[in-house]
């Protein structure tokens, strides 16, 4: 290996479990650095179209496809890195509603006194899908999509009594349960991807990192944090 160099890398939450346990193991075994830039999905993107220049983005394959076609993010580099399903999210020993089928989905949201989500992915999915239950004129008054603040606390605190965002990002956050994934025919599984800056000042580096979460040692520590590897 050539000499050790500082990877800059800027994420949204959604790989963040995963990411905290692997960067050491890859910082300890090829002598690199990497700097973290952690912001939401919709300030990323405000701020790599503004010229923000990083050596690697993790971000929505689909938000990772439009910096491409801005000419943000080298068109050859993209891998995927994880899979993601929404998850539900109550407070921890609060009673557990069913959300076992589309229409008890939808009785319990209607049930529910708030309900909290985020602008990322799984809120922009979120919000089209209470449009396609035809629901959403129902629960406009006491919803809340927020930005840059992880839903799991907003519900351990009690702000909302039902939030929701991608399983992995809900696991970890304590003082809330997993209620469980959505019904499997409105789910919406998201797929992480990485990709190298067309800037990048440290593209072999990026490059390895990349290898690395895709490698057999990362496989486990993903799966074990709510995604699916790849």
């Amino acid at each position: 290996m050539s000499s050790a160099a500082e990877v800059k890398v800027m994420l949204s939450a959604a790989f963040k479990e995963a990411y905290i346990v692997l960067v050491p193991e890859f910082e300890r075994s090829t002598g690199h650095k990497v700097v973290t830039i952690w912001a939401p999905t919709v300030e990323m993107m405000k701020r790599l179209k503004g010229g923000e220049i990083v050596d690697m983005v993790i971000i929505a394959a689909d938000s990772l496809d439009e910096l491409i076609a801005l000419g943000k993010i080298a068109p050859d580099s993209p891998v995927d890195l994880a899979k993601s399903g929404i998850g539900v999210a109550i407070r921890a020993g609060a009673p557990k509603p069913d959300i076992g089928t589309t229409e008890a989905f939808k009785r319990t949201l209607l049930a529910a006194k708030s309900i909290a989500y985020s602008t990322g992915p799984s809120g922009v999915y979120i919000t089209s899908l209470f449009q396609r239950l035809g629901i959403a004129d129902e629960l406009k008054p006491k919803v809340k999509q927020l930005q840059g603040v992880p839903i799991g606390e907003v519900v351990a605190c009690g702000d909302a009594q039902i939030g929701f965002q991608q399983v992995g990002e809900i696991l970890p956050v304590p003082g809330i349960e997993l209620l469980g994934p959505l019904p499997a025919d409105i789910q919406r599984i998201t797929v992480f991807s990485a990709g190298l800056h067309v800037g990048a000042q440290q593209p072999g580096a990026a490059k390895a990192l990349i290898k690395f979460f895709t490698s057999p040692v990362a496989a486990p520590v993903i799966r074990e944090r709510g995604m699916e590897p790849g």
